[in-house]
């Protein structure tokens, strides 16, 4: 079994796309998924499957949500191996304020044109780095104030995008360390 950590955009965010925590897991339960954790109610699940392609999961999830929820919502997956390294690899960990630092999780690697496009431009006191399919963000004045959002990659890459603090996702490894 490969333990894998899901995380989906836009639910029980601002009262919309709710859905409780123990409905998720039953939902991942019905996917044939086992030790199953959430982490708070942003919709982040550790789990263990069979060998899958990451892609296909996070379709096959987001499938079932719009099925039992009515919500049309990425999912994006990644496996504890991948999210252990792609953590380790942070390029701005020497930052002060590591709380600044986050991590945009992409559906697929950008398309080499449409990154080199927004990289020609500045958004300081933000900056950004793209390295496959993760965008590492460190925000100095807050990840709320910054252009570089969910919806500024996904508008530019036509990718979807979610979005992580360090300090979730180091929670998530250590969850799925424990299982």
């Amino acid at each position: 079994m490969i333990t894998y950590i899901s995380m989906m955009r836009g639910i029980n965010v601002g009262g919309k796309n709710l859905i409780k925590m123990t409905s998720l897991q039953a939902l991942y339960e019905s996917l044939g998924f086992v030790c199953i954790k959430t982490y708070i109610q942003s919709g982040n699940v550790i789990f263990q499957h069979d060998k899958s392609s990451t892609r296909q999961l996070g379709i096959d999830i987001s499938k079932k949500v719009m099925k039992n929820f009515g919500f049309d919502i990425p999912v994006i997956v990644r496996e504890k191996a991948e999210l252990k390294r792609i953590l380790a690899h942070n390029p701005f960990l020497n930052k002060k304020d590591i709380d600044k630092l986050h991590i945009t999780f992409l559906s697929d690697t950008p398309d080499k044109k449409l990154s080199e496009k927004i990289e020609s431009d500045s958004y300081l006191p933000d900056e950004y780095f793209i390295h496959g399919k993760e965008i590492y963000l460190f925000c100095p004045d807050g990840y709320g104030r910054t252009k570089l959002s969910n919806n500024f990659f996904e508008n530019k890459l036509y990718l979807n995008a979610t979005t992580r603090n360090l300090k979730t996702l180091k929670e998530l490894v250590r969850i799925s360390d424990s299982i």
